[in-house]
């Protein structure tokens, strides 16, 4: 009789147990995100890149383009990630120095800064997340495209590379 009150107390202790399991496991990242009170804003195909160097195309992306100034502000904030082969593309009405930072930027980035004729003048490389340092082309950029962090090195973008783009 002693054994069955133990395997009672036992299975009882194991059902609540499992009962208490995190559910969360089973769930995509921004529903756990909306749970958390965290935002993690999703990439928006707006239109795709393309990345030439002596007249031949190395390298493509789909962009998600920021044209107005709230969009240029947000930027790539209060994302978790960006999915392969992906970017953001800052526009700007007229060539000047621009800068960029990283505050409530959660990934490391590369920052590629183009001339109005789509000529990449410049490159900052692993731009590391929450920096809140202004980080600068060197000379006067009209366009900027970000990219995660190691995508310049990985697919050889060089100063001098040509970008161009079409929105969708």
């Amino acid at each position: 009789m002693k054994n069955t009150g133990y395997i009672l107390i036992f299975l009882i202790g194991s059902l609540t147990f499992s009962a208490c399991t995190d559910e969360s496991a089973n769930e995509n990242p921004s529903e756990q995100s909306e749970k958390s009170g965290r935002v993690n804003i999703p990439f928006r195909e707006d239109g795709s890149l393309t990345m030439i160097r002596d007249g031949e195309i190395f390298h493509e992306l789909k962009i998600e383009i920021a044209e107005s100034d709230s969009a240029r502000t947000r930027g790539l904030m209060q994302r978790d990630g960006l999915p392969t082969d992906t970017g953001m593309l800052f526009l700007f009405s007229d060539e000047t120095q621009q800068g960029f930072w990283m505050a409530n930027t959660r990934i490391a980035l590369d920052l590629i800064f183009i001339l109005s004729d789509g000529t990449v003048l410049s490159i900052s490389k692993y731009v590391q997340p929450m920096r809140t340092e202004t980080i600068s082309s060197l000379g006067q950029a009209q366009y900027v495209l970000e990219v995660e962090a190691g995508v310049t090195d990985s697919i050889g973008l060089i100063e001098g590379d040509l970008i161009q783009w079409t929105e969708n």
